[in-house]
């Protein structure tokens, strides 16, 4: 099983306290950033208009579980990799740190014996007055078995025929065939929900959630707070309203049709598309094309869809459709989202089907200030399109990844988005066929992705992934991984890695039974020798190593990385090493600071060939690296060019919560 590594995350002392403005009987609020005080991370991640509060830095008379860094488990899935557990009757109550009229509450309850999820409430009182009652559900996590999973806890194996780390064997080849504990793999546990509070509270109120003694849930785990200051629907008079073309805002009819119906029209007279707060009925794809649709903002317009299934097969292997907004066959143009939330139906993964909140591709589009959960992908995009900004959304719970440029997406930003749970790569760029190229992933949050990576760039030509804020990765993956496979084109040009900070990354990959690096690059299907520059980034808290190197055992000797520069690095933490090589090629290092670090700064295992004239890795030192930790020096003299130090699987020291630099 994975090694579970502990860690302790930033206390109250060093995260930030707010000052209530009126007297309060709790003690001050801590704000949290990825459970980090938010100077540690300032200029980074996304500009939000909520702010985060931990379950466990609250008032509880529940239990605080974690920290944990395995996966499989509540805590290790939680932010900050700690939660609290609440029995029936138990409550966590949390002081609003500045004025707000809107919380979001992600939470965990169980799944149903044969699965599929229950619901549960959970009450909700502001100074011990107003209740209100939050109906939970666990109908959308509770994921089990191999890709691509199941929601049966009690099925067997979905690939018997594939090596496991549970018994170092592939089951079907194995006699006696090994005894696998069921549930196999349970994971994806969290969800969140929204809650319009009905009026504003000020600074100092005091929001008790209770999990109430006739609960049908036996635990309900509370991970964290966020609470904000809403404000008034927006209103567009000028504009072709829905409901005059039969949209239903109570959600008990379908509406799809009145879409397409206010659609056209606005085509024709040259308005917007508005759309009223309500909750909209929208089981199918919404075409879009030379179109602007605007909602009265994300708390208000609700467009919410069942997933449904297909009489056969469509052409592109969808077995189900649901809600989505999708550019037409050819690709649409000039197509401008903004100020709803869109809310699917998704409860398993189904690589094929087209079961995305939006889709297609748009090029000259625009989306903003959406809020998406519940679908399969946030945002889809297959190209060849071109110029699509997608600003300041929030997309949570889904099945898959949150935004992923799926072949030739060129000229295009990802910037200002906050993402959390997503089931596998949050934010990618995947050059399938056609090179991505010309993009920037910038200034976005990501936190628990589920499997796989926070931010993850497949191939493609002069890309930038600047300014992340990348936290707590669970299984699988890492805060930033650059890789060569699933079919991706090569890396040309330029690819530039700036600005990031990564924290509690670096996770343990189930198959290798090793644990990966906060970024790593990984040659599995071709050479990797394009011009990266990794510059200016921050590795904190990394629970193996922060900077990693490899290719696959059975192409060890055929590919390579090369080409690779790191420079005004700091890596604040590592559980092993500074950086991991398992593959041959070389890397430069410059003003590379690191200290805390658990192992040997460096461990080059090139690719394993153990020649006598050392691994065939090779570091270059450019000066200024400095730093380490009870080992010596990180980049110490003798390490250079490429001194073997392989360690397989060295132990892992927990290092200390991130401070100030």
């Amino acid at each position: 099983m994975p090694r579970t590594v502990m860690a302790v995350l930033c206390a109250a002392a060093t995260a930030l306290s707010v000052s209530p403005a009126h007297a309060s009987s709790g003690p001050a609020p801590v704000v949290t950033r990825a459970a980090l005080d938010p100077a540690l991370v300032a200029g980074r991640g996304a500009a939000v208009d909520f702010l985060e509060q931990e379950a466990e830095n609250a008032v509880t008379n529940g239990t605080v579980i974690g920290p944990d860094r395995g996966a499989y488990t509540l805590p290790a899935e939680a932010s900050g990799r700690k939660a609290v557990r609440l029995a029936p009757g138990q409550h966590v109550e949390f002081t609003l740190p500045r004025a707000a009229d809107a919380i979001t509450v992600r939470y965990s309850i169980p799944d149903a014996p044969g699965g599929g999820g229950i619901t549960a409430p959970l009450d909700v009182t502001v100074n011990g007055k107003g209740r209100r009652t939050m109906t939970l559900t666990s109908r959308y996590a509770w994921l089990y078995n191999q890709y691509p999973f199941s929601n049966d806890p009690g099925a067997g194996l979905l690939h018997p025929d594939w090596w496991i780390t549970e018994c170092s064997c592939v089951p079907s080849a194995t006699t006696p065939p090994p005894v696998i504990a069921k549930p196999f793999r349970p994971n994806h546990f969290y969800d969140e929900q929204r809650l319009l509070l009905g009026r504003t509270y000020r600074a100092g109120d005091r929001v008790r959630l209770t999990a109430p003694a006739g609960s049908a849930a036996a635990w309900t785990v509370i991970d964290l707070l966020d609470s904000q200051l809403v404000g008034p629907p927006r209103v567009r008079l000028a504009a072709a309203d829905v409901l005059a073309f039969g949209a239903d805002p109570s959600g008990r009819r379908e509406s799809s049709d009145a879409f397409d119906r206010a659609i056209a029209f606005a085509k024709r007279k040259r308005l917007e598309v508005y759309v009223p707060p309500g909750t909209y009925q929208v089981n199918r794809h919404i075409i879009v094309d030379d179109v602007t649709i605007t909602g009265a903002g994300n708390w208000y317009t609700i467009i919410k869809g069942h997933e449904v299934p297909l009489g056969s097969p469509a052409p592109d292997g969808s077995v189900h459709t649901g809600v989505g907004f999708y550019g037409k066959p050819g690709g649409s143009t000039n197509v401008h989202l903004s100020g709803f939330a869109i809310e699917g139906d998704v409860r398993e993964r189904v690589d094929t089907d087209q079961v995305n909140a939006i889709g297609g591709a748009m090029s000259d589009s625009t989306i903003d200030g959406l809020h998406i959960r519940h679908t399969k992908v946030g945002v889809w995009f297959d190209g060849p399109m071109t110029n699509v900004r997608i600003t300041n959304n929030v997309i949570v719970d889904q099945i898959a990844d949150a935004v992923n440029f799926h072949t030739g997406v060129t000229g295009s930003v990802v910037s200002n988005n906050f993402i959390r749970n997503s089931g596998d790569d949050a934010l990618a760029m995947w050059s399938e066929k056609s090179a991505d190229s010309g993009n920037t992933f910038d200034h976005n949050t990501v936190q628990t992705p589920v499997l796989a990576n926070g931010i993850a760039v497949y191939g493609g030509r002069d890309n930038t992934i600047s300014n992340n804020l990348v936290a707590d990765p669970v299984r699988e993956g890492s805060a930033i991984q650059v890789g060569s496979r699933f079919g991706a084109e090569p890396f040309t040009g330029r690819l530039l890695i700036t600005g990031n900070t990564t924290v509690r990354s670096g996770t343990y990959e189930l198959n290798w039974n090793i644990g990966l690096g906060a970024i790593w690059f990984y040659a599995l299907e071709r050479d990797i020798s394009a011009d990266v520059q990794v510059v200016g980034n921050h590795f904190l808290d990394n629970t193996y190593n922060a900077i990693m190197l490899v290719s696959e055992w059975s192409v060890k000797d055929l590919y390579s990385i090369t080409n690779v520069h790191f420079k005004d690095i700091r890596v604040d933490g590592t559980g092993t090493s500074v950086v991991s090589a398992r593959v041959k090629g070389s890397a430069t290092f410059e003003n590379v600071d690191a200290r805390n670090v658990g192992a040997v700064g460096v461990n080059n295992c090139g690719s394993f060939g153990f020649p006598p004239t050392g691994s065939e890795f090779a570091l270059t030192d450019l000066g200024g690296n400095d730093g380490g930790g009870a080992a010596g020096p990180w980049l110490a003299p003798w390490l250079l060019p490429n001194t073997i130090t392989c360690d397989d699987r060295p132990p892992v020291v927990a290092p200390p919560p991130p401070s100030p630099w």
